[in-house]
């Protein structure tokens, strides 16, 4: 029925893990890189895809260009860079500096590319304008946290425009550790896990909002060694090791100066501004005397002046001798022009907003800065600030806060989210210094295979491994096989969850199933446990439901399986509420638009039954309680039930052995009651279960605890290792029990 054989199949699933890198000596790299910034250029030329977290002033410009020229290089192809607009002109100079070649796309040249060799920048508005992308083998993101916004329109086409790249790298100083979605665009850019994947891994949903989510707690050490796979973290070259000689930074004064604002409440001590609107109108408030400050603090030397509103930089470009103004209407090339000349010290005063030049611009000549207002966006306040304070600047920095009284709530806020941003940089770049970029990370695997008289358990491909199983040799097949899209368990092309779409894990799973159906004996039962899937509206454009358990239907019976039943789990619609904070369960979507809701997602188990006949009978009894075979009418009765309504949804082997909060947990381990249920209707004592997905060992820990063989196959080797923990577990209550 499979068109190509297994291992070619695999083949074709491999091209997202390919290591797209080569090796080169420091040696050869650009004699201006200092020693740490030659073993971070070599270790992202090493992995081929790869981004650089770095501190403002250490040097990204030089490393990112000497990048692009090794690849350029190695591959006689050119490479792309893109950044914003006003950074283009000075990364060309920086270029010059270092003695780097490269040229400015002319993106209005009719299809200049395929002749074209070395580097070439562009800003990224240009991106949609540029023909046959596949001639460049690399590309360079400057200031990769434009790729922020999911569901942007300019990140989407970011990421799938260069989704066949073979070189890629991306450098920010401030991948927000605690944005889940930038580090998943940045892991979806790279090629690595998708953000919907990394979601999945890693975290869980938390709180009452759709899109909050938490790093879960038992995941968070295996989280950031996964984010050291694609990407270094510094915040100071001793964290690896290196000298930080000239990597000290001056000190830094931020002076606050409260606004007084009229109290037009009945609170004695007047309103705190809690919203952006209520943040406005405080600053139309307190507009006159905010000007007033702005002007007495401007001196002779640079200074840049922040402000929010257009009015305030028109006010003060009129008042302020020898200042320009940038603002958002000016044309792209004289913003360019304007923020270029201010590092050429072509004049004293520079006047605009965070969201114009506060990513990318060098200003260490300035050292004075003045917030005439600003908001709660700490990422726009911080670059703000290190356009002046950063590795390179010789001079204790000035930083005026003109604070209306009525925002001292917003400072502390900006200040509360600084220490955090500090404390997990820090914790990031010692996660970047105890990384081993030359070997794989994993779990270790003592014995690929281990047999004893009570199990056989076998770390490896379940398609492979099944396939080495003699025929007619298990009793009975339980499973719960991986959602694909939904949960991501490895980075391996062999798990059947790490796929691009359906149709792949479609392919995938349908090399399994003849070889569940040989491995079967005539007659017995093979049951998979399975729920429908929810399709996100970030990936499909919209939200709705994928019936899979309709696709394994078809799939077990067009390869010869009967289908024999099919029954579905109750579960609370609050918990999978409270869980997953699905649109269609949330009260306020009844409130909204009640067409959007929907009933609770259920598990199911399918049965399918292999062709022939059963030669050993499952036989029960209803009178002797005490035997194994003990089947009553009234627990028959629940058996029969097309919906089993007192399954423990919490009884999880997960819950029973994963308590050691360092432990690795399995993320949605099958129902120990479900388990035990399908066990005592479908086999006898002593008869073997075959679980293909053995993940921690649900399955064969419940065949051990009720007499049965166990024959479990489990690829990821951390929870292969579980696996083995839970069946020798099962092993020692038995004799437990025996023994007394």
């Amino acid at each position: 029925m499979n068109e190509m054989n297994y291992e070619d199949f695999l083949k074709t699933k491999e091209k997202s893990f390919i290591d797209a890198g080569f090796d080169v000596k420091q040696s050869e790299l650009n004699k201006n890189l200092f020693d740490f910034q030659k073993h971070v250029v070599q270790i992202a030329l090493k992995k081929g895809r790869f981004a650089l977290f770095q501190d403002c002033g250490l040097g990204k410009t030089i490393q990112q260009l000497s990048w692009a020229q090794q690849v350029s290089k190695h591959t006689d192809k050119p490479v792309l860079i893109l950044a914003p607009l006003a950074v283009v002109a000075q990364t060309v100079r920086e270029g010059v500096k270092f003695g780097i070649k490269l040229e400015q796309l002319n993106t209005n040249i009719d299809n200049p590319i395929g002749s074209l060799k070395g580097i070439y920048i562009t800003n990224y508005d240009q991106l949609k304008n540029i023909q046959n992308i596949e001639s460049f083998a690399g590309v360079v993101l400057d200031e990769s946290s434009i790729l922020k916004g999911k569901d942007g329109k300019l990140s989407t086409l970011i990421i799938n425009t260069f989704e066949n790249t073979p070189y890629r790298l991306a450098c920010t100083a401030t991948p927000s550790p605690n944005d889940h979605m930038e580090l998943g665009q940045h892991s979806q850019f790279l090629g690595a896990m998708s953000y919907l994947e990394m979601l999945a891994m890693y975290f869980v949903h938390d709180g009452g909002e759709t899109s909050k989510w938490r790093l879960r707690k038992h995941a968070k050490d295996d989280f950031w060694k996964y984010v050291c796979t694609w990407s270094i973290a510094i915040d100071n070259p001793s964290t690896l090791g290196f000298k930080s000689v000239g990597y000290e930074l001056p000190e830094i004064e931020y002076v606050e100066h409260i606004i007084p604002v009229p109290n037009e409440t009945d609170n004695l001590f007047g309103d705190v501004a809690v919203s952006a609107t209520e943040l406005h109108r405080d600053l139309k408030r307190s507009y006159e005397k905010r000007i007033k400050k702005t002007i007495e603090l401007v001196n002779t030397d640079q200074t840049i002046i922040w402000t929010l509103k257009n009015d305030e930089a028109t006010h003060l470009n009129k008042v302020i001798e020898d200042s320009v103004n940038v603002q958002g209407a000016d044309k792209p090339q004289v913003k360019a022009d304007r923020l270029n000349g201010f590092a050429d010290k072509e004049f004293t005063n520079l006047i605009t907003k965070t969201s114009i030049a506060s990513f990318g611009m060098n200003y260490q000549q300035c050292n004075n800065m003045i917030f005439t207002s600003y908001d709660f966006k700490f990422e726009a306040f911080y670059q703000a600030v290190r356009r002046c304070y950063r590795f390179g600047q010789k001079r204790k920095v000035t930083v005026h806060i003109l604070v209306p009284e009525s925002q001292k709530n917003v400072r502390k806020t900006i200040l509360d989210k600084e220490q955090k941003h500090k404390e997990m940089i820090r914790e990031m770049a010692k996660y970047s210094a105890e990384t081993d970029y030359k070997s794989s990370n994993g779990a270790i695997v003592e014995s690929k295979e281990i047999k004893t008289e009570d199990y056989h358990l076998i770390n490896g491909d379940c398609v492979q491994e099944t396939a080495k199983l003699p025929d007619n040799y298990a009793d009975l097949v339980l499973f719960s096989p991986p959602f694909a899209e939904l949960y991501v368990y490895s980075d391996k092309s062999e798990d059947m969850g790490n796929v691009s779409n359906y149709k792949e894990f479609e392919k995938h799973f349908q090399y399994l199933i003849p070889e569940l159906k040989r491995t079967l004996k005539d007659g017995r039962i093979c049951a998979v446990h399975c729920m429908d899937l929810p399709i996100q509206k970030g990936k499909e454009g919209f939200i709705g439901l994928r019936d899979f358990s309709g696709m394994l239907i078809d799939w077990f019976t067009k390869q010869g399986f009967i289908y024999h039943a099919k029954t579905t789990i109750w579960k609370n619609p609050v918990t999978e509420m409270q869980r997953t904070k699905a649109l269609g369960l949330l009260h306020k979507t009844i409130k909204k638009d009640s067409v959007m809701s929907r009933v609770g997602i259920p598990d199911y188990i399918l049965f399918f039954r292999n062709a022939g006949e059963n030669k050993i009978p499952i036989t029960h009894q209803a009178e002797d309680e005490t035997r194994a075979d003990y089947l009553p009418v009234d627990l028959w009765q629940k058996y029969a039930s097309p919906v089993w309504m007192d399954v423990d949804y919490k009884r999880t082997l997960q819950y029973r052995s994963g308590r050691d909060g360092n432990d690795e947990k399995h993320i949605c381990p099958l129902q120990l009651d479900t388990i035990e249920r399908i066990m005592h209707l479908y086999s006898n004592e002593g008869e073997t279960i075959l679980s293909p997905f053995g993940g921690i060992g649900s399955e064969g820990f419940c065949a051990i605890k009720h007499n049965r063989k166990s024959i479990s196959i489990e690829l990821k080797e951390s929870y292969f290792n579980l696996n083995l923990k839970n069946h020798n577990s099962a092993v020692q209550e038995n004799s437990t029990l025996t023994l007394f």
